[in-house]
């Protein structure tokens, strides 16, 4: 059930460099132990001057504003998604280490095929860099221009019309007639279609020839074929990566068993990633998310943008409790190459 996005929290200013320094570590401590954050390992981890006592206090305090919680009975607390809001608010832009960024420059200097088999390939690389759910949107052929049309004579009968979008998206249709044609009449009816299409869309209505002979025909017979593409789920392209990491992350069989739901899902998939792009933010923690089957999950997103138009996205989903820095850099770093790999593809 979807429910209202609370608007997150902007206001920190009550929060000093003492108590800012405090929620950090118990952050960082949270995230690496999965255990409720005790003020002895603050202290230690914090390196502030100050007594333990002092550091159990200021957790009290971080506790009131709704920073901190106390889970049941423990000495220790864990972070509220207030806390973490507050923790990726004043991150510092994290910096993928040189292994991982080798890792992806060498994928994609090698990853070849149609950009639907790209973005798959790169969906898998980046759940098995991250060990978490990935997932990569392409955009719709029926917004994208045209960028070039081909007909390729496979028998007398029988055409393959291939299409390539300005968004790096290449589409291949069969066109069969009743009649035989030679290669010329083809190579006549690509040239055609080529200076009826460029710059149109699959959703564009166009003047096609009326004449009867083969040229018209395979002509028309091409747009038909093309602008019957349908695409689905409101035109956008899902590719998910390691939806068993949603077992290996998550706590709680019905947690895990909710958001595995969610993930068979494309179009909910699709409205997830676009929602967090909408509101241009990287990330959406917890009670953030629109739907409460991710109350417990941080979901990272990234734009892929050609020519300064957002074309895709690229998304980790995890728990709350993840390496906020690391991976919104690795997401940044991934996104960032996808954007040149489909730019090259454009220049060639």
């Amino acid at each position: 059930m979807a429910k209202q996005t609370p608007t997150p929290d902007t206001n920190h200013s009550n929060l000093d460099q003492r108590k800012a320094s405090i929620l950090e570590a118990v952050v960082a401590e949270h995230v690496d132990t999965a255990q409720p954050v005790g003020s002895s390992a603050v202290t230690q981890n914090a390196k502030l001057e100050v007594s333990p006592a002092t550091v159990r206090s200021e957790m009290v305090a971080l506790e009131r504003q709704g920073y901190l919680v106390q889970p049941h009975t423990s000495a220790g607390r864990v972070p509220t998604d207030k806390g973490y809001r507050y923790f990726v608010d004043h991150l510092k832009a994290g910096k993928l280490g040189a292994a991982k960024q080798q890792h992806i420059g060498d994928f994609f200097a090698s990853v070849r095929g149609e950009v639907e088999d790209v973005l798959e390939q790169t969906a898998t690389m980046l759940s098995k860099l991250s060990n978490y759910t990935a997932v990569v949107l392409g955009g719709s052929s029926s917004t994208a221009p045209i960028v070039s049309v081909q007909l390729v004579n496979l028998d007398a009968h029988h055409q393959l019309l291939v299409t390539v979008f300005s968004d790096g998206t290449v589409l291949k249709h069969s066109v069969i007639v009743d009649f035989e044609v030679d290669h010329n009449d083809v190579a006549e009816a690509s040239k055609q279609l080529n200076a009826l299409l460029h710059g149109t869309t699959t959703a564009d209505k166009v003047q096609v020839p009326s004449r009867q002979d083969d040229v018209a025909t395979m002509v028309r017979e091409s747009v038909a074929v093309l602008h019957a593409e349908r695409p689905t789920h409101e035109g956008e392209q899902v590719f998910i990566g390691g939806s068993s990491k949603v077992a290996e992350s998550m706590d709680g069989v019905d947690n895990v068993r909710n958001v595995l739901a969610i993930l068979e899902q494309e179009l909910v998939v699709v409205s997830m990633i676009e929602e967090v792009l909408a509101e241009d933010v990287a990330v959406k923690i917890g009670s953030e998310n629109q739907l409460e089957t991710l109350a417990s999950c941080a979901v990272i997103v990234a734009p892929v943008t050609v020519e300064g138009e957002t074309v895709g996205a690229v998304g980790l989903l995890g728990p709350t409790r993840i390496k906020y820095s690391e991976l919104m850099a690795t997401t940044r770093t991934v996104s960032e190459h996808l954007t040149r790999h489909f730019e090259g593809d454009k220049e060639r």
